[in-house]
């Protein structure tokens, strides 16, 4: 199983504009997600991430360099995935509970929440807002031939948006996770993973595949 620590950060980070440079500043960790488990869908794009957290929110910041970019959703908990997206779920104890937060490179996000194999309702609209974002490409939908291969997403997640669980700390939690790059309907589609998955087609709502994380 992979595993990974997420540091704690000291400081405050209070705008999504400020993660990476505090991320540089404090030398975060940079993780690769480049695992390609369907054979059909052998396309590889640059994806990396960098995670960590001051107890009470998650920070992420995502760099991409892929050969096709798009953007057309514009609502949150709309169809993102079939942009150029990224993806954190997390299972907070470790079991098929788990949360799904996918965010396309304008930073339209959808979080969803639930048990694999059920409903899974979305994070209310009224409180989308609090996750903040901040991305290179800006927030509107853009034409694909306008923009080069090369984004960068942040995102600061606090732990009041996991909807189903009454979270009020990370520091020494043990949770459950995977981190993905997808795009259903760009001209190549491609599913990679951080940790692998092992399924017949593509498929990210795959708890057992998850990977540890630790939040110092």
């Amino acid at each position: 199983m992979k595993q990974l620590t997420v540091r704690r950060i000291s400081g405050d980070i209070l705008f999504a504009t400020q993660v990476a440079a505090v991320f540089q500043e404090q030398g975060i960790e940079t993780h690769q997600v480049d695992v390609l488990n369907w054979e059909a869908y052998d396309y590889a794009p640059l994806v990396q991430f960098q995670i960590a957290h001051d107890n009470r929110h998650i920070f992420l910041h995502w760099t991409v360099d892929e050969s096709f970019v798009n953007a057309v959703e514009v609502h949150d908990n709309g169809r993102v995935w079939e942009d150029s997206c990224v993806e954190f779920f997390l299972s907070p104890d470790g079991d098929d509970t788990y949360y799904n937060l996918e965010c396309n490179c304008i930073g339209t996000a959808l979080l969803g929440g639930g048990r694999v194999g059920t409903e899974r309702p979305h994070l209310s609209l009224s409180k989308m807002p609090q996750i903040r974002r901040w991305s290179s490409l800006g927030y509107q939908p853009f034409d694909p031939d306008e923009v080069l291969g090369s984004w960068q997403l942040s995102l600061i997640i606090p732990v009041e948006c996991f909807f189903l669980h009454h979270l009020t700390s990370l520091s020494g939690c043990e949770m459950r996770a995977n981190f993905y790059k997808c795009g259903d309907l760009l001209p190549v589609p491609h599913f990679l993973s951080w940790s692998p998955i092992d399924t017949p087609s593509p498929s990210f709502h795959q708890p057992q595949f998850f990977g540890k994380i630790l939040f110092e």
